[in-house]
This record gives C-alpha cells, structure tokens and sequence, in this order.
C-alpha cells in the first residue's frame, strides 16, 4: 500500500512517496488459530524516482512529519495477542489488521508508535470502496455504531483527512474494546492513502491523540488483561531484495509479551525520561559513521521518538551533516535542504546508541540505501528535520531504517524501550518468497467494555493468516503457534 502523508501520524506522512499499490482489499475467511494470535506484515515493489518525483516525495515527507508533531476490569492477567504484518512497497510502511463493527469487518492499517488517534476512511453511502480501491467503513451496517458528532480532523502541509468521531467495537490482535472512539474520515487530500490500507491505528500515549481518544492499546492494558504491559514488534526488510512485490511478509506484532524466537540475547531496556511528551521516548546517547564518533546534544536536544511509522530516521540538520561528512561520496541532494544521497554500490557502518547504554547496535548498509534515484545514486536513511513548524517534535526521530535491525518491545510498566539482536529466524523472514499474509477473523477475543471499563463479551478480531502454501510457510508457523512466549 502506499502513504503519503497521515494525519497526526508521523508514519503515514512519511509514506507519502510510495507508489500507489494494485493490491486487491484482504478478504475476511473463517479462522480458527491457537490462543495467541499474530498479525503478518507487507511491503511493496520498489520504484526509482525521477528528480521530480522525488521533490514532491521529500515535501511531504516533511511536511507529515510536522503535522504529526506538531500537534495535534478483570484481575487477572491472561492473555498475550500477535498479529502477522505485511511490508508495503519495500520497507515504504507495515500494517495489520482491525476488526470494526457489528458484525465485524477487518480494515488493513498502518500500526504507528509514532501517534496515538485511529482513523478508518469512512462512507455515508453504500459503497464499500473509494475510487481507488480503499476499503471504506459504513457505520449503518454496524449495530453498534455510534456517531458523537464531534469533528476530527489533522492538517499538514501536503493534504489532511477530516470527519467526525464514533465508536463502536474495535479488534485487534486478539483483544476487543467494546467502545473504542476513533475518527471516521470522509475526506482526505489525494493520494493519502492507497489501497489495501483503509487507516491508521496509533500506538503512542494518550496525551498526544489530536482527539484526546484513550488509544486501543491503553484500554487493554488499563483492562489488566495483558501477561506483560508492553508490545513488541519484528519488521521484515525487503527493499534489497530484486524479486520482491509490492506486498510481502511484513513481521510480527505481539501484544502483552515477547517472542523469543524472534531475538537473541538479552532485551536492553532503556526508561523513557521524565517530563517526555506522550511519544515512546529514549536519549539518543551515541551515533557514528564510517568508525567516527558524532557529536550529538545532551539533554531533551537528544530525546528521540522511536516511531515504526516512518521510513527513515530524522535528526538536526548540523549533526545530519556531521553524519554524511563521515560516508564517502554522499552530498546534499539538489533541491533538498534536509536529504542527502549516497553512493548505491558502498556498504555503510553506522550506529546508534541509546539512553545509558553500552550497545551501539548497527544499521545495516541496505537500510542506508532507503530509496534509489538512479543506477548509482541513493537516497541516504538519515535526514534533517525543518528548523521551524515542527511544533512538538522531539529533535529525533527513529524509524524503521532502524528498527528493522532490532526486535523492539514498547513497555507502558515502567514506560521504556528495548531493543535486543534478531535472531535468524527473524532474520529468515526477509524472503520475498514468503505468502503474504491475509485478513482474517480470529474467534473469542478478550473483550473490555470501553476505553476504561473492564468485562464485556466477546466476538471475532481482526488478525492476518497465511493466504497461500509453500515452503516458508513452516518456519512463519513454528514463530507464530510453535513457539514459547516469554512474559516478562
């Protein structure tokens, strides 16, 4: 699928770029999986970009990243939830899958640590897809639907979505909030959104929601369900593989605990600082290139949103620049003060370090390469943020060209980050020869009564199954329903 720009959500703005994708929507098909469910990632078929294609790319990629910023109960603990993912237009963004409504019906969305709203491109007629294919939600064929009538509505520099806020049931990953609010949006600037993805499922806290809507995931774990306060995510990286489609196995995403096929080692966990906005927050303390210390700022001038909803990683212009001056061959792109390019053909060594720990963990080279120009010119993963209108915006943020190298869990108890070394079956997984995963429902989810109630009854949540039999199929089975999760 593609994104261009999301609103109030980091992630989409960034998926601005990507090619809008053919897929056809995911079919819903009866499902009957093992107690804890997982949901498969995609991705896309990579494209190169003419100079004004990439002009317009890089303005809206910046411009969502502003507007993302800038502004806008049972005792006890017995559930764990996953959900397969699917990699969209190489690395471009990941989603998963919502169930919506009564009877329910599953909408493919972009799963974003970078916000906190959810959304769903809504209709008020009978039509169940837009004229570019995105599945549309229908309140009147849900039973318990219900409109508040209050305006939603996200603006940013490039486009915005508009509509109004509702609830109504929400499934996710195996779990099931009875009166989740969440923006119906009627109207959205063009090329926002690309089929098969129909909205947005925020993931960040509740005090960054531009509708002030308790997020899906807090209301699970203020229902004292979840084995282990945290969520964690495994992302597939496809854009260095030839033969790979515009969607592909994505990952996986595990809410309530870890799996510990996916990673090695032990989970570096690093706490959140004081006083940090509602974002997932962690002190960038060390960066290199090429074997070269760069200089970074102390203080909230290091604090970095960690955000699987942007493609790339963002920081401040002069340490951007300390970063390339470091890698052979890179400059600043003609006609782009805030991206650089790179040689194609080099391997690259850069690291990251985080909070008050010893570990740089590597980018890999192809990460680097986050989007090619030409046979021997790439855009470059890091680049510069505006130096004005970015509002709340931490001064870095931390997207998948980096979290694609670590298994990264997200803990609200005590709120930090960790991140640990994949394992190679994670690593396995970036194989375009893999199904994709397909919507599906899952029986029995564990249901809360609304945004702070806890009890409730149950019914079908949305999750992604293997749509097709090969080979790869074994070794995704044995990660999703073989393996032994660990609660922390």
């Amino acid at each position: 699928m593609k994104i261009s720009s999301l609103p109030s959500s980091l992630s989409l703005v960034v998926y601005a770029w990507i090619a809008t994708s053919t897929a056809d929507a995911l079919t819903i098909t009866p499902h009957h999986p093992p107690a804890a469910q997982q949901i498969g990632i995609v991705r896309r078929s990579k494209q190169r970009m003419t100079a004004e294609e990439f002009s317009e790319w890089s303005e809206n990629k910046l411009a969502g990243l502003a507007l993302k910023y800038g502004g806008g109960s049972s005792s006890e603990k017995r559930a764990v939830g996953v959900n397969l993912l699917v990699n969209q237009q190489f690395d471009s963004s990941y989603f998963g899958t919502v169930a919506v409504g009564t009877p329910p019906i599953s909408y493919s969305v972009i799963l974003d640590t970078g916000s906190a709203d959810m959304w769903i491109a809504t209709t008020s007629s009978n039509q169940s897809q837009s004229s570019s294919g995105i599945p549309l939600f229908n309140p009147s064929t849900s039973t318990t639907f219900k409109d508040s009538n209050e305006p939603f509505q996200v603006n940013y520099g490039s486009g915005s979505v508009s509509g109004t806020l509702g609830t109504d049931k929400v499934q996710f990953a195996g779990f099931e909030v009875q009166a989740q609010e969440f923006g119906q949006v009627h109207q959205t600037t063009s090329q926002l959104l690309t089929s098969p993805v129909s909205g947005l499922m925020g993931l960040g806290f509740q005090g960054i929601a531009s509708s002030g809507a308790l997020p899906f995931w807090q209301a699970i774990v203020k229902s004292n369900q979840l084995d282990s306060p945290l969520m964690s995510f495994q992302l597939t990286r496809m854009n260095n593989a030839s033969n790979a489609r515009s969607l592909e196995f994505g990952g996986t995403f595990t809410l309530g605990a870890v799996n510990n096929t996916l990673f090695t080692g032990d989970i570096d966990y690093q706490n959140i600082p004081d006083g940090a906005p509602g974002y997932w927050i962690l002190p960038l303390s060390g960066l290199s290139a090429e074997g070269k210390n760069v200089d970074v700022p102390s203080g909230t001038a290091a604090w970095a949103a960690i955000d699987t909803g942007t493609t790339g990683v963002a920081g401040p212009a002069n340490v951007i620049a300390q970063l390339y001056a470091a890698i052979p061959g890179s400059r600043p792109l003609q006609g782009s003060q805030n991206f650089w390019s790179i040689p194609c053909d080099t391997d690259y060594k850069v690291t990251m370090r985080f909070g008050s720990s010893s570990i740089n963990w590597p980018i890999s080279s192809a990460d680097m390469r986050q989007q090619q120009l030409d046979d021997n010119t790439c855009v470059g993963g890091f680049f510069s943020l505006p130096s004005t209108g970015m509002g709340r915006t931490p001064s870095w943020i931390v997207g998948d060209t980096f979290l694609k190298n670590v298994y990264s869990v997200f803990r609200s108890s005590p709120p930090s980050v960790g991140f640990a070394a994949l394992s190679a079956t994670a690593v396995s997984l970036s194989d375009p020869n893999l199904p994709v995963p397909s919507a599906t429902l899952a029986p029995s989810p564990n249901s809360v009564g609304g945004g702070n109630n806890g009890g409730g009854g149950k019914n079908n949540s949305g999750v992604m199954s293997l749509a097709t039999a090969s080979a790869g199929v074994v070794t995704i089975v044995s990660v999703l329903f073989g393996a032994v999760i660990a609660l922390l």
